[in-house]
């Protein structure tokens, strides 16, 4: 019934019957704002984005990325025990990833390991045309610097030859879009 990890069986969703997605992209699009208000009115549980808790700078060590990733996994797991069909992630696996290569320029093989773990249903990456928002820890505001993070996200996912749907638009367009879209993944077996 599944694959033996650090947490027990690997995490697919399905085999409990729930979807599971990852809302994905770069920092500043909206992602940590839709991601309670959506598991809200699905009556489901969310998974945060747990570096969030565990920093306040991004001055961070390879130790401390690896405890964000050991965190981030421990989380899925203990959210999908109470979800409701769906379980809406704020970050996954890649996204650390990408963080630590940015800000460490390395990727620890246990972060690859513990991204095999979460099989995700369905990834929505968040575009960057909305407004950036300063909140003393993101770091990336530029036009620039936003396409090009913007680019590393799509990239991975297209590496790993993961399908997604690009959400773009205002707030309002956003949550209209991913509402649409969960509906029909919920419907489909």
């Amino acid at each position: 019934p599944g694959i033996q990890t650090l947490y027990g069986t690997r995490c697919s969703g399905m085999m409990d019957g729930i979807k599971i997605v990852c809302f994905y992209g770069p920092e500043s699009t909206g992602k940590s704002t839709l991601a309670p208000r959506l598991a809200s009115e699905f009556r489901t549980e969310w998974v945060p984005e747990v570096a969030r808790e565990m920093v306040t700078t991004n001055a961070f060590s390879v130790d401390d990325i690896l405890q964000i990733g050991r965190a981030q996994t421990a989380r899925v797991f203990e959210k999908l025990k109470r979800a409701n069909r769906l379980l809406i992630c704020d970050t996954d696996l890649i996204t650390t990833q990408i963080y630590s290569r940015h800000y460490l320029g390395q990727v620890p093989e246990e972060l690859v390991r513990l991204e095999q773990q979460v099989r995700y249903d369905h990834y929505f990456l968040f575009d960057v045309d909305v407004p950036w928002i300063a909140d003393g820890l993101r770091d990336q505001g530029s036009r620039p610097q936003r396409a090009h993070m913007l680019h590393l996200f799509e990239r991975e996912l297209n590496s790993r030859g993961i399908s997604f749907d690009r959400v773009t638009g205002s707030y309002e367009q956003r949550e209209k879009f991913v509402r649409r879209v969960l509906k029909q993944l919920l419907t489909t077996p």
